[in-house]
């Protein structure tokens, strides 16, 4: 059963509460923060009945896990996450949606950007599994500044039956792998497309590309071997969306 999860951080804590208020269970903050920052969390509370209390540090930090709170901690319902088949369902497939899957990404921060750029970008989900990758955590939360409630994300307990659902509903498969011979720039996203990202040293996994439709690889400089996950993410996804221009 999924836990309550403490976000931190200024920007993850205003951006639930402007988007998913009902969520908020509870509100911690320091006694000293921005006069201004303190009023608009205290007229959030007010407005959506949520508790607010004074914490020292040394709870703050403890709540925070160490994170880089900003004297803001928010308490927040469990992550409601989507299943894929009705995520699927609610989809416009005639406006070319991209989204993202994500192939055992270890790195919160890696996972966090990703979902901030798909949600800035337009994409229509953020898949993930169950297993051998970082879940949805307050470090998460803090480097997508809050953005997760702003895009769909489906939990699936097998990324490549899912690729195979994705193909069935129109979806092409497009993974992102140094090794692969044609660019992203030679890539064509004129139909929905699934990007897939892999992990953090490691790639997609092979089981996976034999999945994938295309596998493309980001134009680089000879001295510079690649780039992380969140920023080929974001390459691929520009990329999509210049397409739609």
């Amino acid at each position: 059963m999924e836990q309550p999860l403490y976000i931190y951080g200024k920007h993850p804590v205003q951006e639930v509460l402007l988007r998913a208020p009902k969520t908020v269970q509870k509100i911690f903050t320091k006694d000293r923060i921005d006069p201004e920052l303190f009023a608009s969390l205290k007229d959030a509370a007010a407005k959506y009945k949520i508790p607010m209390t004074i914490a020292d540090e040394r709870k703050l930090a403890t709540l925070a896990d160490g994170g880089v709170h900003q004297g803001v901690i928010a308490l927040i319902a469990p992550v409601a996450f989507l299943e894929l088949k009705e995520w699927i369902k609610i989809l416009k497939m005639d406006t070319n949606p991209s989204c993202i899957v994500l192939d055992e990404l270890e790195d919160p921060h890696n996972v966090g950007a990703i979902i901030r750029t798909a949600a800035g970008l337009g994409a229509s989900g953020v898949i993930l599994g169950k297993h051998n990758q970082s879940q949805i955590t307050g470090a998460v939360y803090k480097a997508s500044a809050g953005t997760i409630a702003a895009i769909p994300i489906i939990r699936v307990a097998n990324i490549n039956d899912a690729l195979l659902k994705l193909k069935d509903a129109g979806f092409w498969i497009a993974g992102l792998a140094a090794s692969a011979t044609e660019t992203l720039w030679e890539g064509e996203f004129n139909s929905p497309t699934c990007f897939v990202i892999g992990a953090e040293g490691k790639g997609v996994r092979q089981k996976t590309r034999e999945h994938c439709d295309f596998l493309f690889s980001i134009p680089m400089a000879h001295t510079i071997e690649s780039l992380n996950a969140s920023v080929s993410a974001a390459l691929a996804l520009y990329e999509w969306r210049r397409s739609k221009e």
